[in-house]
């Protein structure tokens, strides 16, 4: 059938099964947004409020769902205001099309009024990007652009589609999308062979797992894998939930701010295992002295992930779901109590704790956890908060922390919790986020109004940028450069004015009833919950640092 390039895109949506696409319209995406008018009982439109909120929603609803998420914006502004998003979603391994629309061909390289690259601007922070200057190749663009988004270590695509091509009319022939293969073909036997010897002949093994875990879906395997290894587990801040955080073997995050058993248990073990992790900076500190006593296995579906940043001695590339599978029956039940024992001990011996009077941020987080049993979905922004939510929140399952992890993006989660919550409608949706996050995105709030979308955002509010503040207080001689927000804005009164509920919280006993009472309300509500602006996260390792070393109130 003859269809103009807007149909056909809409058509192409429909074959990828999108129900939802966040965005924003202009004068060159007008045809685009026309057509999705017509087919607004198929696909879903959220109007946010501005750009960014849609590209991190799609992120969220992406994450939420293990779906692509789509967002949709026009040329010049529009499209640079995807940017942030869509570097975010690079860094964090997440499956979105942004989809912007620019001026005609024949205007392109003309400076033009709302012209801008952004295909050349987009194209360290994508897997892929195009722009379709041929009306009848863009069917197949759109296809391939959800298949490289999914396939492998999934990861943001962009598609320009220059205004006369949304107009121009060509052929279209529906086609049923083609099924994602997990990531196999580098699988090798005697890669398989060389992590059994490893394991078997190791008396101190530690399973560190990461993202790729989540991402994969490798919960069942990889508990059958650690009661087969009989391993302490640790977590990076993004494979949170893939290992049941419950569980006694597991002893937390590790890293610049993971427990010290995680740390001390990496630095004490002779084989560490790593699942689907990158070894960021912020995982192994200083790394020359990272798991220096262990050999060293990882299991990976990018090879470019392998011997990047830590030199292994045992690699295997592939899905870590898939992988898993391979593995676990070629194992046997090994018994390492002892060692088991010993990292108990670290455990008891070097436990998070913080000061159990007043109001403070470990305190918001486990109350949030208490009043949720543990089965909300949790979006953070970025910062102690961030922190907080990742030491003091148990999560039982993949895809219930959503955050930040590469690109660390303030104001990230309001927008991404819009797209979390209407991919998981059945999930009570938490955005947990610090004072400075919330004032960066928080015209997303109106948003959630808008759409009567009941996610609930705690602000933890320490009237100061506090991340930031806790490294001058310690290592800045407490020069406050900046990061004192110390003013007369009412976060209270701002969420009644975007259309939201809002509550203030001074005293720890006004916690839980505030919380249930924004569950029971069934809107959008804001908690400003207001703590110390010294509060601080710890355990910490300093820069440059061992991830043994780090330290915590006591050890000051």
């Amino acid at each position: 059938m003859k269809l103009n390039g807007s149909e056909i895109l809409i058509e192409c949506l429909k074959e990828q099964g999108v129900d939802t696409v966040f965005g924003y319209p202009g004068g060159a995406i007008l045809n685009i947004y026309d057509e999705l008018y017509k087919h607004s009982g198929e696909i879903r439109h959220i109007l946010t409020s501005h750009e960014q909120g849609a590209s991190h929603a799609a992120d969220g609803y992406a994450r939420a769902t293990g779906k692509v998420g789509v967002c949709l914006a026009t040329s010049g502004p529009g499209a640079t205001n995807l940017v942030t998003g869509i570097a975010t979603a690079y860094m964090d391994s997440v499956p979105i099309v942004a989809i912007t629309a620019n001026v005609g061909v024949s205007l392109l390289g003309k400076d033009s009024f709302q012209e801008i690259d952004i295909a050349g601007v987009t194209m360290p922070i994508t897997k892929h990007n195009y722009i379709v200057k041929d009306v009848t190749k863009l069917a197949s663009v759109v296809r391939d652009a959800f298949r490289i988004a999914k396939e492998g270590r999934p990861g943001p695509v962009l598609i320009d589609i220059p205004k006369d091509v949304t107009a121009a009319v060509t052929d279209y022939k529906k086609e049923k999308p083609e099924e994602i293969e997990r990531s196999t073909d580098y699988i090798r036997e005697a890669d398989l062979q060389e992590a059994v010897r490893l394991i078997n002949h190791c008396k101190r093994p530690f399973v560190l797992v990461g993202g790729g875990a989540v991402i994969s879906d490798a919960q069942k395997e990889l508990k059958e894998f650690v009661d087969k290894v009989h391993a302490p587990v640790g977590d990076s801040l993004m494979g949170k939930g893939a290992f049941d955080g419950r569980d006694a073997r597991y002893t937390g995050m590790v890293g610049m701010h993971g427990t010290k058993a995680s740390n001390l248990g990496i630095t004490q073990c002779d084989l560490l295992i790593v699942l689907g992790a990158r070894f960021s900076d912020r995982v192994v500190g200083n790394a020359k002295r990272f798991a220096r006593r262990a050999k060293i296995l990882h299991i990976d579906v990018d090879p470019a992930e392998i011997n990047k940043n830590i030199m292994v001695d045992c690699s295997i590339q592939g899905d870590v779901r898939e992988v898993l599978r391979r593995l676990n029956p070629l194992i046997e039940d090994h018994n390492h109590d002892e060692w088991i024992r010993s990292v108990e001990d670290l455990k008891k011996k070097h436990p998070l704790k913080y000061d159990p009077n007043g109001l403070t941020g470990p305190a918001v987080v486990e109350e949030i956890y208490k009043v949720t049993r543990g089965d909300a979905l949790i979006v953070t922004d970025v910062g102690q908060h961030q922190m907080w939510a990742a030491q003091y929140y148990l999560y039982k399952e993949p895809h219930t922390l959503l955050t930040s992890g590469g690109l660390g993006t303030m104001g990230y989660g309001l927008g991404a919790s819009i797209g979390a919550k209407i991919g998981r409608p059945d999930k009570t949706v938490f955005n947990i986020a610090g004072d400075g996050c919330f004032r960066m995105n928080m015209n997303e709030l109106a948003t959630a109004a808008r759409y009567h979308i009941p996610i609930i955002e705690v602000v933890i509010n320490n009237h100061v940028l506090g991340m930031v503040r806790q490294w001058q207080t310690l290592f800045y001689d407490e020069r406050y450069s900046a990061t004192v927000l110390n003013d007369n804005v009412d976060f209270v009164k701002v969420a009644e004015a975007l259309g939201a509920a809002g509550m203030r919280v001074t005293k720890k006993e006004e916690l839980r009833p505030a919380l249930e009472k924004a569950i029971a309300l069934g809107r959008p509500v804001l908690i400003d919950c207001q703590i110390d602006q010294d509060d601080k996260v710890f355990p910490m390792v300093p820069a440059g640092a061992p991830i043994e070393e780090a330290f915590d109130q006591d050890d000051i």
